[in-house]
């Protein structure tokens, strides 16, 4: 007997290897689902759900209805919006994609650094209005003050799997990086070349800040006005992470009254922001939409691990990356007995 896959995140052309979940025994359903009872309507009876929870998110009142559900497979590395208490409590394993994108968003976040650093967007608008080097605007008004990248101090706040990736592309540009992780050991920053410090200290000596903690309830505006006070006025905050992150009213008023040098942010606080945000006309505000996390490779990449994570829990496998691995007691105690197969 086959298993029902519920894809409630669809758009056609979408690729999430059904031919692999098919293959396997599956019977897969595609909808986008936009609202949490659609998702409950389609997935209710469903075995296993592929969702980008980051994008839907996974309130206890919908996984209470995902009544036949094994596997909630996250397509992407946060899950910060499943509810991993009530999946638990349901006997349902929750995955994620660990090593979506590490290389893409942490070359993003270099990008953004350099484009900081070197000013791009203010001297390309510059240009574009007929000013050359030759110009006394350009030359004293846009361009200092600019330091070389070399010696200058990047700190990186969350050392998980893309600050790792981050600090050995900084360190190639001369920087010397250092880091706030309070999961991370000393000796594992030291291996890879990093110093540990409090962020207190991070904030005040970093001359670049480059965001990668997951979002929590800990850290929800882990940076406000106290914290941008902190920082020298000549730094830049690099945000490829999540927007909630930084307090963006906050971080307004750090611009304006020029607490900080400028950011470099992929994400926002609300996606996509409203027309009047005022970072929108802040020319030492750069904004990318989103895209940090984007290849061609990282897609394919995406989807790929979520389907490979489904077939294994229907292979009588215990998943790959799990990210509530207490509930292994509840999953066998509702699924072992017929965990072999249906």
């Amino acid at each position: 007997m086959g298993f029902k896959v519920a894809a409630t995140f669809y758009m056609p052309g979408l690729d999430f290897n059904e031919e692999k979940l098919v293959t396997a025994g599956g019977v897969v359903e595609k909808k986008h689902c936009a609202t949490p009872e659609e998702i409950i309507s389609m997935a209710h009876d469903a075995d296993a759900v592929i969702s980008p929870t980051s994008v839907q998110p996974y309130p206890r009142k919908v996984i209470e209805k995902l009544t036949q559900c094994r596997i909630i497979a996250s397509a992407g590395i946060g899950y910060e919006s499943i509810d991993l208490r009530a999946a638990t409590d349901m006997g349902i394993v929750v995955t994620n994609t660990p090593d979506y994108c590490l290389d893409e968003v942490s070359d993003h976040a270099m990008a953004l650094i350099l484009a900081c650093a070197r000013k791009l967007p203010r001297v390309q608008k510059a240009v574009s209005e007929g000013k050359w080097t030759t110009s006394h605007e350009l030359r004293k008004g846009i361009l200092p003050p600019m330091a070389h990248l070399r010696d200058q101090i990047l700190g990186i706040i969350g050392l998980g799997r893309i600050g790792r990736s981050l600090a050995p592309k900084a360190k190639g540009f001369g920087m010397r990086v250092i880091a706030y992780d309070p999961y991370a050991s000393a000796e594992t920053m030291s291996n890879l070349g990093v110093e540990k410090v409090s962020l207190e200290r991070l904030l005040q000596e970093a001359d670049f800040i480059s965001i990668h903690a997951a979002l929590t309830e800990e850290n929800y505006h882990l940076l406000g006005l106290e914290q941008f006070r902190s920082m020298k006025p000549t730094a830049y905050v690099i945000n490829t992470a999540r927007g909630p992150l930084m307090d963006e009213q906050a971080l307004t008023t750090a611009l304006t009254e020029k607490l900080i040098a400028g950011v470099g942010l992929d994400v926002l606080e609300t996606e996509p922001p409203k027309l009047d945000n005022p970072l929108l006309s802040m020319d030492n505000v750069i904004i990318t939409g989103h895209t940090a996390q984007y290849s061609e490779c990282s897609e394919a990449e995406l989807w790929r691990t979520p389907a490979d994570e489904i077939v294994r829990v229907f292979q009588g496998q215990w998943p790959v990356n799990v990210v509530n691995p207490e509930v292994k007691e509840r999953f066998l105690e509702r699924w072992g007995a017929e965990q072999a197969g249906r």
